[in-house]
């Protein structure tokens, strides 16, 4: 039976589509007809592969706007953000294309003959998108999938599908063979369950929470399934007494605050030395208070609503009425609005100190010297991403190489480039995406050994 998937504009509740999702049955007829056309794609020449992925990219750059508002609509993103997300599927297009030739093995020296290694693709690809970045994230897994010679079968959540059943029509529109990349929209027990068991899957890319990554990784052991998966975080912010204050402070909003904190990449943990605790805090109040919370299709606004009425329940439920803390405003009556919030006076154990919020909220807790503040950062199951704030060039080497983290920044916040390797230690996941070598993730390595003797 299918289920009808009711998308709704997050800004207002109003319902703008509904989408059919794919049943059991759809997921297998489309792995049949993705390993049929798979199979032409890989023969065919890399030269010409690299010329429809850019063309791909091409049809992409000229419905960007047309892109942006449909995740504004979808997703409740602002404006601004759509339109970089829409561009960066436009670039990791143009990116992974320019690895198709450049995909190769290696001759390795051996007696008595020639061994060279061979880099072929996997087959079918399953990438399960989530809804915070749904554009974007898409294509971390399906731009490298294909360019390495594989067919993807994409399945958007079920929230946000608009924006992946668009992608696949302009996949269509520049040239990519039919059925080459599909989308299947649908819930996780039903689409997503069909898709990670189906033994004609040969990798499922998932980014997700931890509880259902575990899940799938489970499933996939069953068949031996490779899998990538980009889970949960809860990222340190750190403030050395050393820093730049108030650099520090005017960037430490948007670094938990962007894309309403539905980010793992989110700073959620503030960790502040504190010989500089009240300095910090003092100038990060006002630096909370002026961010523009409000409809996200002002070019003006800075956060959004989040996605959901259970999301905004969850954000509610780790934030107590009468906690000590920081607050901006968001707008009221319909939208699932959670204003910007920064709890002060937590213990380090705290719920909302340990867990993945997944909203606009951010703790604020003080450490005492370099160690202390390497043991907090390390102090959660979680190892994604973080921040160290300090002048001093050696202190900022020797925490970036103690902390627990796949992706650190140093005096700023930045964690994502499509040109750099992006993943998790600890329970954040497993495998990197993005990057140099994000094709050979989508491929089997071959040995052949070729004697020259007799």
């Amino acid at each position: 039976m299918t289920t009808q998937l009711h998308v709704l504009n997050p800004a207002t509740e109003e319902v703008v589509a509904t989408v059919p999702g794919a049943t059991a049955a759809d997921v297998d007829a489309a792995v049949t007809r993705a390993a049929l056309a798979q199979r032409t794609w890989a023969a065919a020449a890399p030269a010409d592969r690299a010329r429809l992925l850019r063309r791909f990219a091409r049809v992409v750059d000229d419905h960007i706007e047309e892109l942006a508002l449909l995740e504004v609509r979808e997703a409740g993103h602002t404006i601004g953000n759509a339109r970089w997300e829409a561009g960066n599927v436009r670039d990791l297009l143009d990116y992974a294309a320019g690895g198709v030739e450049r995909l190769s093995g290696r001759q390795i020296p051996v007696p008595g003959g020639l061994d060279v290694t061979l880099l072929e693709p996997l087959g079918v690809i399953g990438v399960i998108a989530p809804w915070n970045f749904p554009m974007p994230i898409a294509a971390w897994g399906t731009a490298p999938a294909l360019a390495a010679g594989n067919a993807v079968l994409l399945k958007p959540a079920e929230t946000t599908p608009l924006t992946a059943l668009r992608l696949a029509e302009l996949a269509l529109e520049a040239g990519l063979p039919e059925h080459l990349f599909q989308v299947l929209p649908g819930t996780g027990p039903v689409t997503g369950d069909a898709l990670v068991t189906h033994p004609g899957v040969a990798k499922i890319v998932f980014t997700g929470s931890t509880r259902v990554g575990k899940a799938i990784m489970a499933k996939c052991a069953d068949h031996v399934k490779r899998v990538t998966l980009e889970l949960g975080g809860k990222s340190p912010n750190i403030v050395f007494a050393d820093a730049d204050i108030e650099a520090a402070a005017l960037a430490a909003p948007m670094s938990f605050l962007d894309n309403s904190g539905q980010d793992c990449c989110a700073r959620t943990r503030i960790l502040v030395q504190r010989t500089a605790y009240d300095r910090f805090l003092e100038l990060l109040a006002p630096a909370v208070e002026k961010v523009a919370v409000g409809d996200p299709a002002d070019e003006q606004t800075q956060m959004g609503p989040l996605i959901s009425r259970a999301q905004l329940d969850r954000v509610r439920s780790y934030v107590p009425d009468d906690a000590p803390a920081l607050r901006g405003t968001a707008p009221e009556g319909p939208g699932f609005w959670y204003p910007p919030t920064v709890l002060t006076g937590l213990a380090p154990d705290a719920p909302a100190a340990v867990d993945e919020v997944f909203g606009p909220v951010a703790v604020v807790l003080p450490f005492e010297d370099e160690d202390d503040a390497v043991r907090l950062a390390n102090a959660t199951d979680y190892g994604l991403s973080g921040s160290i704030w300090t002048r001093d060039v050696g202190r900022a080497l020797r925490v970036s190489r103690a902390v627990q983290a796949g992706n650190l920044s140093v005096n700023s916040h930045s964690s994502v480039r499509y040109w750099t390797p992006f993943g998790g230690f600890k329970q954040s996941g497993i495998g990197r995406e993005l990057g140099p070598d994000a094709l050979t993730a989508f491929t089997e390595t071959k040995n052949v050994f070729i004697s020259t003797e007799g």
